[in-house]
């Protein structure tokens, strides 16, 4: 399943500028005039083990979020992403015969709770941690570093937000010259730190860019960038439903 670039705006947001010119970079037009560039989910690069270290849930069929367990009704989930990707969320822990989830339906640090016989129980044991101050990104399984690399993080008035989030899409452009380079890992967080007009969403991402110098300094409206490399890197190694941690 393939998403207009349009899309991709209004769902990856803080993800333009730089520190010499404070303009966010703008997606393209209605979307009506904009079909040239899409975005497209990867495929998986391995099942899903139960046994990892990170719990995740696949949605099976559509199920609604609930406050707590057996509580309020949420926002409703589907079986896929907005990019047509596998719905797999991030298990923060299991109460009885439900899970506690990380979704992109809920505002950052707000997890709800899913039935845990409405999905289907996996595991991953790669782990993604990345420093705002150091503007530093590192993958992990368990204690094992496979790669490191610089990143540029949200520029002062847009900071990138710190807590845990899940890697809901790995997404590739098909154009290496958009907002956001070659690909993206999506994410489950918001930036809640919006510029005043800004006429795209809040959904927060690590991608790639075509403004390679950015990387390594505090040039984004939230979003961490990426050299190319890394990002092609990033998409092979990182599952989908993988924890990313950020720290101030």
């Amino acid at each position: 399943m393939r998403r207009s670039a349009t899309a991709a705006v209004l769902l990856l947001a803080g993800c333009g500028g730089d520190a010499a010119a404070p303009e966010p970079e703008r997606g393209p037009g209605p979307p009506a005039a904009a079909q040239e560039r899409h975005f497209s989910p990867t495929r998986a690069a391995a099942p899903e083990r139960p046994q990892g270290r990170w719990l995740t849930a696949r949605v099976l069929a559509p199920v609604r979020l609930r406050a707590t367990p057996g509580g309020r009704r949420l926002e409703r989930l589907r079986p896929r992403t907005e990019f047509g990707s596998p719905k797999v969320l991030g298990v923060l822990r299991r109460r009885g015969r439900w899970l506690q989830v990380l979704a992109p339906e809920r505002p950052n640090h707000r997890p709800a709770w899913v039935p845990a016989a409405r999905v289907r129980l996996g595991g991953v044991d790669v782990s993604v941690h990345v420093d705002r101050s150091d503007r530093m990104l590192v993958v992990r399984r368990g204690r094992r570093v496979l790669r490191r690399l610089p990143v540029a993080v949200g520029r002062p008035g847009t900071e990138t937000p710190t807590g845990r989030f899940a890697v809901t899409d790995r997404l590739r452009t098909g154009r290496p010259d958009s907002p956001y380079g070659c690909c993206a890992l999506a994410l489950s967080g918001h930036q809640t730190k919006l510029l005043a007009g800004w006429p795209g969403g809040d959904r927060l991402a690590v991608h790639a860019t075509p403004q390679p110098e950015t990387v390594g300094r505090a040039a984004s409206l939230g979003c961490m960038r990426a050299k190319t490399r890394d990002m092609q890197a990033l998409l092979q190694i990182v599952p989908l439903g993988a924890p990313l941690f950020v720290t101030a």
